[in-house]
């Protein structure tokens, strides 16, 4: 590919270039004229109270134009940054005014300007004391107006729905762009609560910091050594390696960190039954697994031992009514769950996997591919999501397959039976549809080994997928298309030259994305070659389209940003697009 540009870092780029040839007498000298400062008008006040019961009402900041005396073009910003700042070039916000920062105002919400003062560690209803300043540039020159002022933040501190974890103490390699999410717990009713929690792996002598997104700005929280959230606080450091449950209650800003020495198997199937415990191993990412023999059928449960003892306290066992969903037996009541021990009615060499990852926590069994060969093609075979049953697959020899591209979610779960009720014979695979390390690839292609077993397979992207299980090979293969568009001068004979954007996924069937885009230059939807999307009506910003079929489309007769959304159809033969102008 030619040109594969991050989105917002493109636009950045493209708006300066825009801005820097408005006019062609940009290209004289640069030090032979000047730019004088803006002066501010208001807001005058030096004390603004940010009213929480009132988030929508507005900061309105005015000012009188800076003049270049070439004639250049000016555009401006508004940013604030901590008392006393001069520089102003790691502001705590900053806001370009309207038309592409030509206008002389800027306007923010309360609710707004209290979020950014929170990622900036401000505490809750307590004055903010800052600068601000009106900057203005033309070319390579700027000049600006400052001001002191004081905002009261709200009166309660955001709580983020979602926590992240990364640091150096982390399996992410304190990358904040790969950090850990943690899995957000139910209350009793079954609504989402501010407890969150992770079992990961950490190791001694660094730390870890937790933020509620994965890049910045961010709420970033820290801890002290007796248990206590802190919003901007140090970083918690870790005195032993090895894996952890790591719970926050962000409504009593308190963590736990519980440190587990393994995880067991234990019950009727395994060797010694009830008496007895099979280890799993920690293999990342909050995955435990191993093949052991199952010699009988029955009940099983997860026991974890802590400090060096199985504790009883700590017992993973079937969400009841799921095919398998689990719950700490201890935390079932609070979340409105109810429990039973996990049954098997498999027999020999298996792997058993304990799935603590985020998304769901879940196991599944599965005979050990090492231990077996080929499995018996059956006659027929039932495609399930979540226990319904949504298709026959369609049989070609030893191949089953699925007739559309199917869109499924994180969290969902999959399962193959050779009866439509699910009563028949089941095929599993260890691995979740949807992992890998290269996602945005063109088509996205993964084989993983088929096992004789009834565990579900967990989902762990949002994509339309399509599947082929082969029973001759003993392999389960999913795959996926990304969708690209294509953006060239073809008037020109650019083709070489193309941008090609990456357009993000949104179930269901959908993609979209915000592009830079030219006047007159042509556009195709690929995912090169298997797809290759024309416009029906090519001069329109919203249309049909076909595969292998239509024309390019040029329907942009004004450079600018634009919003791009396609929706295709679950056989990607036909689709929709539209362009809207940002």
């Amino acid at each position: 590919m030619k040109k594969l540009y991050k989105n917002i870092l493109f636009l950045v780029f493209a708006s300066v270039a825009l801005t820097a040839c408005e006019t062609e007498s940009n290209l004289q000298p640069e030090g032979l004229w000047d730019l004088s400062n803006p002066t501010i008008i208001s807001p005058s006040e030096a004390f603004i109270n940010l009213d929480e019961t009132t988030p929508n009402e507005v900061i309105t900041f005015n000012w009188n134009a800076a003049q270049s005396s070439a004639g250049y073009i000016v555009t401006y910003k508004v940013v604030i940054d901590t008392l006393g700042t001069t520089a102003f070039d790691t502001p705590v916000f900053e806001l370009v005014s309207g038309n592409g920062g030509k206008d002389l105002s800027a306007s923010v919400s309360y609710e707004t300007l209290d979020e950014a003062l929170s990622f900036a560690g401000y505490p809750a209803n307590s004055d903010a004391q800052l600068s601000w300043a009106v900057i203005a540039s033309s070319i390579n020159k700027q000049s600006n107006d400052r001001n002191d002022i004081t905002l009261n933040r709200f009166e309660n501190e955001i709580i983020p729905n979602r926590l992240f974890l990364s640091g150096t103490a982390a399996e992410n390699n304190n990358n904040l762009s790969e950090a850990i999410i943690l899995r957000r717990l139910n209350d009793s009713d079954g609504n989402p609560s501010n407890i969150h929690e992770v079992y990961t792996s950490l190791t001694a002598g660094n730390s870890f910091k937790l933020y509620s997104e994965q890049s910045l700005p961010a709420h970033i929280y820290g801890g002290t050594n007796d248990g206590e959230i802190v919003k901007s606080g140090s970083a918690i450091s870790v005195t032993e390696d090895g894996q952890y449950r790591i719970r926050v209650d962000l409504d009593n800003n308190t963590y736990s960190m519980l440190k587990i020495e393994r995880w067991n198997v234990k019950g009727s199937p395994i060797i010694g039954g009830w008496d007895s415990d099979e280890p799993l191993e920690y293999i990342g990412g909050g995955v435990w697994q191993a093949s052991m023999d199952l010699v009988n059928t029955g009940g099983f449960l997860f026991r974890a031992d802590v400090n060096g003892a199985g504790y009883w306290d700590y017992l993973f066992k079937r969400v009841a009514g799921t095919a398998n969903s689990l719950i700490i037996e201890s935390d079932a009541a609070s979340q409105g769950l109810s429990f039973e021990d996990i049954p098997s009615e498999e027999t020999g060499t298996m792997i058993v996997t304990l799935n603590l990852s985020s998304n769901a926590y879940t196991y599944s069994i599965v005979k050990d591919p090492n231990a077996i060969g080929p499995i018996e093609t059956p006659s027929s075979l039932f495609l399930f999501v979540n226990n319904t049953m949504v298709e026959e697959m369609t049989k070609d020899g030893d191949v089953f397959k699925n007739s559309v591209y199917l869109a499924l979610q994180s969290g969902d779960q999959v399962s193959v039976n050779t009866l439509a009720d699910g009563t028949g014979d089941s095929y599993t695979m260890a691995t979740s549809i949807g992992a890998t390390d290269s996602p945005n690839d063109i088509k996205v292609t993964v084989n993983s080994d088929l096992s004789e077993g009834t565990g579900a397979i967990p989902v762990e992207r949002d994509q339309a997928y399509s599947f082929s299980i082969d029973f001759a090979n003993a392999k389960f293969q999913w795959n996926y298309y990304n969708l690209f568009l294509f953006h060239w001068d073809e008037i020109n004979q650019k083709w070489d030259d193309r941008d090609e954007y990456l357009l993000t996924y949104v179930h269901p069937y959908k993609f979209t994305g915000t592009v830079a885009l030219k006047a007159n230059f042509d556009m195709k939807f690929f995912s090169p070659w298997d797809n290759d999307f024309g416009g029906d009506n090519p001069s329109s910003l919203s249309g049909g389209m076909t595969n292998k079929g239509g024309s390019n489309i040029r329907n942009i007769v004004t450079d600018g940003n634009y919003l791009v959304n396609v929706e295709i159809a679950n056989n990607y033969a036909t689709g929709t697009y539209e362009f809207v102008k940002q």
